[in-house]
This record gives structure tokens, sequence and C-alpha cells, in this order.
């Protein structure tokens, strides 16, 4: 995300840490996009409960620079998934935030890294014991895993929870479904979405927006809740 941005500088990008807009974004003649409230940041569920641990930023400085850092989003249920640990200052952020939860670094079964870009994956080394899932790579240790997410085929961890090929903002990005929740599927996107309202500015940042579009409509097709990469969860309603 960080890269993209500077190297973009000179493009015109919407504060997606502002006041939120509630009002609905017509993203298609199919699909309308609403703002949750900014307290609802918890989606509970059987077998699995999704928590937005930290809302993701990017703001515009004066001096021509961005600040930005990605959502960070814990999944709990049979296993503990972390998708995306923030940047590298957000150590004791997270660990303070695994901590009030009663969960230890050694307790996370999963990272997931939807793409390689150090705001999402900055805190990796604090899970050794872990399997980390990083774009389309699939890795426990030093032990890496044949797998076909790069070819766009799902990587199902169990029968709630997929990792999903989401490409486009770069050229191996991931998104994680997760099934049952009380409000339906909801999908950690990672930077597939900057944020509810991002039409004017995710082509900006967008490595291939032909594949990223065609992702960005799959995952309105399937989600009921998105998380996206630089901003507070939106629901998906569908018309008919």
């Amino acid at each position: 995300m960080v890269a993209d941005v500077l190297s973009r500088s000179a493009l015109p990008m919407k504060n997606s840490n502002a006041m939120m807009d509630t009002s609905p974004e017509d993203v298609s003649g199919q699909f309308q996009t609403v703002p949750l409230p900014e307290s609802q940041l918890s989606f509970p569920g059987q077998p699995y409960s999704v928590s937005v641990l930290k809302v993701g930023y990017c703001l515009p400085q004066t001096d021509g620079t961005f600040k930005a850092d990605g959502t960070v989003t814990l999944i709990e249920g049979p296993k503990t998934i972390l998708v995306d640990t923030g940047g590298p200052w957000d150590r004791d952020f997270l660990l303070m935030s695994l901590k009030e939860r009663g969960l230890e670094p050694g307790d996370v079964n999963l990272v997931v890294g939807t793409h390689g870009h150090s705001d999402h994956i900055g805190n990796l080394g604090l899970f050794p014991t872990a399997k980390l899932i990083v774009g389309c790579d699939i890795s426990k240790g030093d032990i890496y895993h044949p797998n076909t997410l790069a070819e766009g085929h799902v990587h199902c961890v169990d029968e709630h929870i997929s990792v999903v090929p989401s490409p486009g903002h770069t050229g191996q990005d991931v998104s994680v479904q997760v099934k049952g929740t009380l409000a339906g599927t909801v999908l950690v996107a990672g930077d597939l979405f900057e944020c509810c309202s991002d039409e004017d500015s995710w082509r900006d940042l967008s490595m291939n927006t032909q594949k990223q579009e065609v992702s960005r409509r799959e995952a309105l097709r399937t989600a009921d809740v998105i998380i996206p990469g630089h901003g507070h969860p939106f629901r998906v309603i569908r018309k008919l």
C-alpha cells in the first residue's frame, strides 16, 4: 500500500479515515455498499467470530507523503487466525490486543498476509510457530507447501474458512472468507477494497485494474460484509 501511494503521490486520493460517509455507494447496477456504524467491529458467529483489532487508514499529509496502516483482523473459533499484522510500528499494540483476549502469539494457528506490503505484514516475526499464508505462499517454519492459489484456486482452511485469490492491487493478493457469522459471510479483503467509498481511488493504487475489477465483483457477489484494508467494515446489498 505505502509504496503504491508514494509512487502516485501526485494523484488525488480519498481520505479513508475521515468522518464516515453514511450514504450508500452504488458500485454498479447490481450491488450497493453501505457503511456500518464505526462501532461495529465484531461479527459473532458459529463456529467462528470475526473482530477488527485495528481499522486501517490512509491519510495524505501536507508535505506530499501519506500516513498509512493496514487493517488488522482476528478470527476466533476452532482455529485462531490473524489476517494482516499491521506495520512494525504496531508491534506493541498487536501484542496488547491479543493479550486482552487471553491470547499469546503462540496461540495463533494461522497468519494470513493479504499481500506483501509493509503495512500489512510488518509483524510476521511475532508468530514463528504459526502457519503463514502470504499472498500465494503457504509455509510453516522454513517448509513451503505446494498450493494452487496462484492459479486462481481457493485454499480451504476448513468448511467455514477459505483463502480466496483476489489479485489486482498486487499480483498475488488474497482475501479470507468466513462463513457462518450472524452478519452472514464476512470477507477480510485486504486492499482489494481501500474503504467503503473507494470508487475514485482504488484504480490509482492497482497494479492491474482489470484483474482487480473482476476480484471486486466476485467479492461483492459472495460477501455480506467486507472488511477493507484501509477503512471500516461495510455491508453489501445485492439488488434483485
